[in-house]
């Protein structure tokens, strides 16, 4: 499945459209620990997180992750939202709690 894949289905809401809707989602990785998710985070993973700072943005980054998911109603601040512009990063959000949005990004994955 695709950065685009997700976003089609309408289930997300769509923060910022990153540069590279083709890229592949191989799996998901659910972490709000910063320095946690960015030596653990698989590479083309769908990071499911409630933080939403310009942190997030430069480990999504460093960690190679396809998208971040911002769940539970998690606000992106400005800081954020500028700098997933810049680096390109897609930035999806929901109100669901981070265990229903990951299950529901694995049900499309392997369903």
């Amino acid at each position: 499945m695709t950065v685009g894949d997700l976003i089609g289905k309408g289930i997300f809401q769509v923060v910022e459209e990153g540069d590279d809707l083709s890229r592949e989602i191989t799996g998901i990785f659910c972490c709000d620990l910063l320095s946690v998710a960015m030596g653990r985070a698989p590479s083309m993973s769908a990071w499911v997180t409630v933080m939403g700072n310009v942190n997030t943005i430069a480990v999504a980054t460093l960690a190679d992750v396809s998208c971040v998911i911002l769940a539970e109603n998690a606000q992106a601040d400005e800081m954020c939202l500028t700098r997933a512009k810049q680096q390109g990063v897609t930035l999806l959000a929901t109100e669901e709690p981070v265990f229903e949005a990951a299950l529901k990004v694995h049900d499309m994955l392997h369903g």
